[in-house]
């Protein structure tokens, strides 16, 4: 930094970085005041990365057009730029429906701090972004940024704490008539698919700090992706979700079909056979080859080959598994990762088939505006990108928690089965904020 303030560099943006003994990362995070807050891991115990600070906030309320987007990616991440630099950051689902407030339609932070681990090794990053302030005004930025890191500290307790309301929206009733409208054969013909959602807030006792709920619901899922975001003192969003959106290394992209549920047995016989059950059930294997079939009609015209597996297998979580299915795809020459964000989400796993007809009925339906959840979170990077999708997620503002799940309708579903698998797909959490 010394050197910068004698001669400014010629990037745009800069990486400074220093190998570390890394703290527990959600601990130091908790116990950092600068805002935004970022957390991040990569599934299966994947790349770990803690953030906070902002040297570069893009936040739209509103998305820009296309075109403008493109010129923002290629300004902050084109081939000329430092290779390790990324924006970390969320897509809503649905950017007709209104934005949550702090995270917008879209927003991408370039932190001012991270703490990036993989494995045994870690790194403490500096980024410094010379495009929005003066060079020296952006040195003294980072300069008090760093003075004001704090140690990690242990992590506040989670209870006991006890839910003194709930609120389902749609509710029971609403849910039954909404699966009947989706069922009838007439919809089925044009949308085979709608994937329904619910929203459930809860008052409790005493809320929870939403990074202590994250951690907890880490230890239980850890093949998860887990991440969290903090905009503000009293709006946060964490995720602990089993589904990919994509993973781009190069021109190499990695996605899925993960689509089909049922729930964990008590014993090892007990949970092979739900698993086989699973697999040999017509409603479940069709869903998912359908998202599959789909992901591929999209990447076709992006990739110069999409191959994924002809059978699914199962993926195994703490409560509930899923059929999942891999899929591969070498890019076309020039492609890039708002192309990819475009063609994929959301996916026919949140969203349905066809898309805009699905993405209609829930819109009109549903009865809430899901904002970030069943959205795209992850990071955009030069040469490496990964997105999650936001399911198994809660939102945490002043006085209250809202947990979302969805299930995919189509033909054969039962309301009141797919109502469990909701409750299903809340248990883990749910049990964390009961204090279990």
């Amino acid at each position: 930094m010394a050197q910068l303030e004698c001669q400014p560099p010629g990037h745009l943006c800069l990486q400074l970085s220093e190998p570390l003994d890394a703290p527990p990362l959600i601990a130091w995070l908790a116990n950092q005041s600068e805002l935004p807050r970022i957390y991040w891991r990569g599934r299966r115990d994947g790349e770990e990365i803690a953030a906070i600070g902002a040297a570069l906030d893009l936040h739209f309320d509103t998305l820009p057009s296309a075109e403008e987007l493109d010129r923002l990616y290629n300004k902050y991440l084109g081939a000329g730029q430092d290779t390790q630099l990324r924006l970390y950051g969320g897509h809503a689902f649905d950017t007709q429906q209104p934005a949550w407030p702090d995270f917008g339609q879209a927003r991408f932070v370039l932190p001012r701090i991270e703490i990036r681990r993989h494995g045994e090794q870690a790194q403490l990053l500096l980024n410094l972004c010379g495009q929005e302030r003066p060079w020296q005004q952006e040195l003294e930025r980072a300069r008090t940024a760093l003075d004001a890191i704090q140690s990690a500290a242990p992590l506040s307790p989670l209870g006991p704490a006890h839910v003194l309301a709930r609120q389902d929206t749609p509710d029971q009733p609403r849910w039954r008539e909404l699966v009947e409208q989706i069922t009838d054969p007439a919809f089925l013909a044009a949308t085979p698919k709608v994937v329904m959602a619910r929203e459930t807030r809860l008052a409790t006792s005493a809320l929870p700090n939403h990074w202590t709920v994250l951690h907890a619901w880490q230890l239980l899922n850890p093949g998860s992706y887990q991440f969290g975001f903090q905009f503000t003192d009293s709006h946060s969003f964490i995720s602990c979700t089993p589904e990919r959106l994509f993973h781009r290394h190069g021109r190499e992209l990695s996605t899925e079909a993960l689509a089909g549920t049922t729930t964990r047995g008590f014993t090892e016989a007990e949970d092979e056979a739900l698993a086989n059950a699973l697999l040999a059930d017509g409603k479940n294997s069709n869903e998912n080859l359908l998202v599959r079939q789909l992901i591929e009609q999209q990447l076709g015209p992006l990739s110069d080959y999409v191959g994924s597996e002809e059978t699914p297998t199962i993926l195994k979580l703490n409560h509930i598994q899923h059929l999942h299915r891999s899929i591969r795809a070498e890019l076309k020459a020039g492609v890039n990762d708002l192309q990819l964000l475009g063609a994929l989400h959301p996916t026919p796993a949140v969203g349905g088939l066809p898309r805009e007809s699905a993405m209609s009925f829930i819109r009109q339906r549903e009865g809430f505006a899901r904002g970030w959840y069943a959205g795209a979170c992850g990071y955009f990077g030069a040469h490496q990108t990964e997105f999650a999708v936001a399911i198994r997620s809660a939102r945490f503002e002043s006085e209250r928690v809202t947990l979302y799940a969805g299930a995919g309708i189509v033909a054969h579903s039962e309301a009141d089965a797919e109502w469990q698998e909701l409750n299903n797909k809340l248990t883990t959490v749910l049990g964390i904020l009961n204090g279990l």
